[in-house]
């Protein structure tokens, strides 16, 4: 059984540990298109970024150990698109299947939800990538459409796949004048 999880919010203390995460992912993986891993400083740059524009960025924790982190960052920059977020989740490759996404994912949904964003969009590299499909309608996520061969990535073709869900009323009432950042 593995042991309890800490979710909270990211500290610069945790950037090493999260470059390393994502840089595996850029590495070895098809989640991100990024092909070349960012720096260190690039990460905090990112990081500094996303919070002071006023997005979550949280962090799994075990034993003490970074282990995932997921943040929201805006869906796009036009101004209609403002109470839309996408959501980014990433997990040490050590740890993978043991429940850290099921922990980080309705965090950051919650801390979305209670800045007043309607609506949040995953936009899952490879459409083979049954964990981050499963994982995201396990929480209410579904699927609204897929970019097929939009990426070419480790020699091959590469999906992205779409999935939505509403945050707090979606679209049942009209939205405050701004999220709440």
């Amino acid at each position: 059984m593995p042991l309890p999880l800490l979710i909270r919010d990211s500290r610069d203390t945790d950037i090493p540990i999260i470059t390393g995460i994502y840089g595996h992912h850029v590495r070895h993986g098809l989640a991100s298109f990024e092909e070349e891993a960012p720096s260190l400083g690039e990460m905090g740059r990112r990081r500094a970024d996303m919070l002071d524009k006023g997005y979550p960025y949280i962090v799994a924790e075990r034993h003490g150990r970074v282990v995932g982190y997921a943040y929201a960052a805006a869906y796009r920059l036009r101004p209609a698109y403002r109470f839309a977020v996408e959501n980014s989740i990433y997990i040490d490759q050590a740890d993978r299947g043991g429940g850290i996404g099921s922990a980080l994912l309705p965090a950051l949904i919650e801390r979305c939800a209670a800045r007043g964003y309607r609506q949040m969009i995953a936009v899952i590299g490879d459409s083979a990538n049954a964990a981050s499909i499963a994982l995201h309608a396990k929480f209410g996520f579904r699927t609204v459409g897929t970019f097929t061969s939009i990426g070419w990535k480790h020699g091959r073709w590469v999906d992205s796949v779409l999935m939505q869900r509403a945050l707090g009323d979606g679209d049942a009432s009209a939205p405050p004048e701004r999220p709440d950042r």
